[in-house]
């Protein structure tokens, strides 16, 4: 899979990434996990939301896949230490899963759409790997809905940033408004559609999310693309990953995370 990773894999990234779980990132698809399904998390990232889901549908088998091999490592070394035994992890293209026809009752994919050139592509690929009947779950973050206070001129140059980064690597930064249309276009059928958020308003979420965004503003590869395509220079990078700490030192602030969910049925 030749597609570019807006985010990429700094430690600042991870450390967002690990702190997902079912109940706060999947919490839409719980209620349709049963014990002795076979589920696939494609995009999972480090694995904590793969382990929980692991969880709700043992005995049944668990396959967690990533393009990237050294998370793959990180959640491997999660199931371990967590004594998980009904998940696999591996690397894998989503464009091309190796696993045959009619092989899995669930796929789920947790903000891995927003990322794609191609995400119908990806989900018909995952519709080839469903039994009839089965259930795709994705949910993206839709940043055109994000909000914040309070207000400053840094932060929206912070997403304007982001929209160009993510629109030179051909992705859709919107990808949550686009989610029902997208797992319809590729086939799926009874598609179910809701929202949730992650909100940071209290002291310790605050610090929480402006540290991330500060060092990722510095450091991942926001900051690599953002001076490579010419968009941004250090010492505008700088300035923004500054707004990121005044913001989270503000003791009536607020930054709302909005993700849209779809779950559909592959037709029988």
């Amino acid at each position: 899979m030749s597609e570019i990773y807006t985010h990429g894999h700094h430690e600042s990234v991870l450390r967002s990434h690990a702190s997902r779980t079912a109940q706060n990132s999947a919490g839409y698809l719980l209620s349709l996990l049963e014990p002795g399904q076979a589920l696939l998390d494609v995009g999972c990232g480090p694995g904590t939301i793969t382990l929980d889901l692991a969880d709700r549908v043992a005995p049944g088998r668990v396959i967690g896949i990533d393009r990237e091999a050294s998370v793959i490592r990180q959640a491997e070394a999660m199931r371990s230490r967590r004594g998980t035994t009904n998940v696999t992890f591996s690397t894998g293209d989503v464009y091309e899963l190796e696993f045959g026809d009619a092989s899995f009752d669930v796929v789920h994919a947790h903000q891995l759409l927003q990322h794609l050139t191609r995400p119908i592509d990806a989900l018909k690929e995952v519709r080839r790997v469903l039994r009839p009947d089965g259930i795709v779950a994705a949910r993206d973050g839709d940043y055109g809905a994000f909000a914040w206070a309070p207000a400053d001129p840094q932060l929206d140059r912070w997403l304007e940033v982001y929209f160009q980064i993510t629109k030179r690597n051909g992705a859709e930064a919107r990808a949550g408004r686009y989610l029902p249309r997208w797992v319809q276009a590729a086939g799926f059928t009874d598609v179910r559609v809701s929202s949730s958020t992650w909100t940071f308003a209290d002291p310790d979420a605050r610090d929480w999310w402006g540290a991330i965004w500060a060092d990722r503003v510095r450091q991942s590869s926001y900051a690599d693309q953002a001076i490579e395509y010419g968009l941004a220079d250090r010492k505008e990078l700088d300035s923004i990953a500054h707004a990121w700490r005044r913001w989270a030192a503000e003791p009536d602030a607020i930054f709302i995370a909005l993700s849209v969910e779809v779950v559909a049925r592959n037709p029988c």
